[in-house]
């Protein structure tokens, strides 16, 4: 199949094709014409990086997938390598889910503190001109 037709069945643009070709990732087989020819492998090459790329894997993590489908095994996360970038993507996400379980905690605490403050307020218990409010959560690079 050509370029396009390979694009529109991977859900994709011919511009994207060719930067994974550029990258390596999608081979570069030309026709007699010359044009950029492509199989059926080639569309599950696609097919496993487009879903890894879903997943928020970057692409240079979804080389070992597509080298290990290009050697032949049945699926682009049978081989050691796979596995590896599997391991390292997890162990990423357990660390941004404990900053965000971090963050989490921390505006609950200042939601409890506004709103304590808020009633204080309220009830005439602290004087209108006290303090500006603040938000302690700055600095956090998130």
């Amino acid at each position: 199949m050509r370029i396009g037709e390979l694009a529109q069945r991977a859900g994709t643009t011919t511009r994207t094709l060719r930067y994974y070709e550029s990258r390596g990732l999608l081979p570069a087989r030309r026709g007699p014409s010359g044009h950029r020819t492509y199989d059926e492998s080639d569309l599950v090459l696609l097919r496993q990086i487009r879903t890894l790329q879903e997943f928020g894997f970057g692409l240079e993590e979804t080389r070992p997938f597509v080298e290990c489908l290009r050697a032949g095994h049945p699926a682009g996360d049978s081989c050691p390598a796979s596995l590896d970038v599997y391991r390292r993507k997890l162990d990423e996400l357990d660390r941004l889910i404990g900053e965000l379980r971090a963050v989490r905690a921390q505006v609950g605490v200042q939601l409890v503190r506004a709103e304590r403050e808020r009633d204080a307020l309220a009830a005439g218990a602290v004087a209108p001109d006290g303090p500006e409010p603040r938000c302690e959560l700055g600095g956090r690079g998130l």
